[in-house]
């Protein structure tokens, strides 16, 4: 899976074998802070800076639950 930004469609895609999700531009936002490095506090906390906005955290979790469920994402132990 890979993440890349398609001018084409305006938006973050996921690209995998079998297709591509394109991401509406929150969905984007999260996931291309996904680095493996930032905790997701630290990724509600960008989110937050960037856009100047606060009580991001409960929608920011949801989006990483489905992510994961969905393998867009996987957890490292």
């Amino acid at each position: 899976m890979r993440l890349q930004w398609e001018p084409a469609q305006e938006a973050h895609v996921l690209l995998y074998p079998e297709g591509m999700v394109k991401l509406n531009g929150s969905a984007g936002a999260i996931i291309s802070r996904c680095d493996g490095v930032r905790t997701v506090a630290e990724i509600v906390a960008d989110l937050e800076r960037t856009y100047g906005l606060t009580g991001l955290s409960g929608d920011v979790i949801a989006f990483v639950a489905l992510a994961l469920d969905k393998r867009w994402l996987e957890l490292r132990a």
